[in-house]
């Protein structure tokens, strides 16, 4: 099937806020009933963008909008919602178990799946009601898109141009590492490097990603191995018995450690893998760099959507652009998606991102428009200012969520979904409830909600710390341990094997507490060299 981008439209007249519009008729309507075709999308995304980009002052990519089978659907999930991606059979079997479970009735299908890239990919699906479609086009062609554009995380470790090249680059060059070095081994490789994807990121910026070069690097790299290979060189007798460094520090210096980006490391000192081998460990490190950022905002970035996507719908119907009973569709959907259980309720799960994230934005607006004295001396830098979505996209720009729940979440919210700190101690045998709505109970909420964002603690921190390259080449890591909580056993010694196959040499993890005391040891030897021919 052949995916047709939406294209541009003339600009839809729009009212001003404020503005009494007549009641809706059918010639102002932009659809009437559920079916929709091509020319229908095209209608409601220039009315969407007449307001997103007028009214909201968003600033997005340019779109490119596919509609997909619910069987597309499932294979992009497969594939973690990249577009394009190299082959692998954990992927297939993932595509197996969804499709089992949604042939079942056993689980429903996103509405959408959005790409961050320029332009920016949203994928609808063809069983949704034209309702539905206008809904997800605001929610991810504009809401998502202007947050992927514009927040910092985004900016500074991604790289929106060079993504969908990047993974056309990777996918063929797995391919053809497939047909000369086989299937099975790069098959390997790859398990071994998804395996430590979490523990394959830069959590702090060196240079700014730039994918478009990387396919180009790896072309040079190429070329310069074919320039400067002599087979002359096999015949230089190597040098035996060479004395080891005495200086620790030196040797720690020269490798660049600790280093906490075990996936850098490999693909950069590990001795024993092929050039090959190194670009794959590269590929899928850049991979879990992409989609690192998204990890960081989830709160924000649903929040940012869903607000969004709330606004256009709400202006589309008081402007007489869709009806009472398309708006209806649209609440009933948008409620269920911001519904939070309370925390009694069988249904409970943890805290909705999409309900906290909408919420919080409506109370941004509520305070920059109409606030209370209490939120004055709280929010004094925006509380009155009068311009919601200005306080709004600056909120959307320069936080993450960690750091957005503790400059915006409010008293009057934290009232207003009955927020509370209850500390669970396992040294105790009653909880207690640390903090309630007091003045110090305030920040004491708002302060461990958003340590439950902060990507240090979601992680737990594993780094290389030591490895003796003229001796025995064992691989030492240790495991930073917080509030006592040691890696889980068989994990640990699952992820430290595929660390070991990398390294070609045996690995040492000690998980040591804050002051240095060392609380277990675990040691993996190297059952499978990941070496080519």
């Amino acid at each position: 099937m052949t995916l047709a981008p939406v294209e541009r439209l003339k600009p839809v007249k729009r009212s001003e806020p404020g503005e009494k519009v007549p009641p809706p008729d059918d010639a102002n309507l932009l659809y009437t009933g559920a079916d929709w075709d091509y020319d229908t999308i095209k209608r409601c995304h220039d009315a969407i963008q007449e307001i997103a980009l007028g009214e909201l002052g968003l600033d997005v990519y340019p779109n490119q909008i596919e509609v997909i089978t619910s069987e597309q659907m499932l294979d992009a999930y497969a594939s973690i919602g990249m577009p394009l991606l190299y082959r692998h059979w954990s992927f297939g079997k993932h595509f197996a178990r969804d499709e089992a479970m949604y042939r079942r009735g056993m689980r429903g299908l996103a509405y959408e799946i959005v790409i961050n890239s320029s332009p920016c990919i949203s994928y609808i699906m063809e069983e949704n009601s034209i309702t539905m479609q206008a809904l997800v086009i605001a929610h991810a062609a504009f809401g998502h898109n202007h947050f992927f554009k514009n927040n910092y995380l985004f900016q500074q470790w991604t790289d929106a141009e060079g993504i969908l090249g990047y993974l056309d680059f990777a996918k063929a060059y797995i391919a053809r590492c497939e047909e000369r070095y086989g299937q099975q081994l790069v098959e390997r490789t790859l398990d071994a490097a998804h395996a430590l994807m979490n523990q394959g990121i830069h959590r702090y910026p060196r240079r700014r990603l730039d994918l478009q070069s990387e396919a180009r690097r790896e072309q040079e790299r190429q070329e310069m191995q074919r320039q400067l290979y002599n087979d002359l060189w096999r015949t230089v007798p190597t040098k035996k018995g060479q004395k080891a460094p005495s200086d620790e520090e030196r040797r720690r210096a020269l490798l660049d450690l600790p280093e906490e980006n075990i996936l850098y490391f490999l693909e950069k000192k590990a001795p024993r893998l092929a050039n090959w081998q190194r670009e794959v460990l590269r590929i899928v490190r850049h991979v879990a760099q992409y989609f690192s950022p998204q990890r960081q905002t989830k709160v924000m970035n649903e929040g940012c959507a869903t607000y969004t996507h709330y606004r256009i719908m709400t202006r589309l119907h008081e402007t007489g652009r869709i009806s009472d009973g398309a708006y209806m569709e649209f609440l009933h959907s948008h409620t269920a998606v911001v519904f939070q259980p309370a925390f009694d309720d069988p249904r409970y799960s943890g805290i909705n991102p999409y309900a906290l994230g909408f919420a919080m934005m409506q109370d941004i607006e509520r305070i920059a428009t109409n606030p209370t004295e209490e939120d004055r001396a709280w929010f004094p830098g925006y509380a009155g200012s009068g311009d919601a979505m200005a306080a709004l996209r600056d909120a959307w720009a320069n936080y993450r969520d960690e750091s957005f729940i503790l400059q915006y979440l409010s008293p009057h919210l934290m009232r207003k979904m009955r927020m509370f700190h209850l500390h669970d101690n396992s040294d105790e045998n009653v909880y207690r409830v640390a903090a309630i709505h007091d003045e110090r109970g305030y920040r004491r909420v708002r302060q461990q909600l958003a340590a439950q964002y902060d990507f240090s603690s979601l992680d737990p921190d594993v780094q290389i710390t030591d490895v003796d390259l003229a001796g025995d080449r064992r691989l030492i890591l240790e495991h930073k341990v917080q509030n006592g909580v040691l890696l889980a056993e068989e994990d640990a010694k699952s992820v430290l094997q595929h660390v070991a196959n990398l390294w070609g040499y045996d690995v040492l993890l000690f998980e040591n507490d804050d002051a240095g005391n060392t609380l277990r040891k675990l040691t993996v030897p190297a059952r499978t060299i990941l070496l080519a021919e």
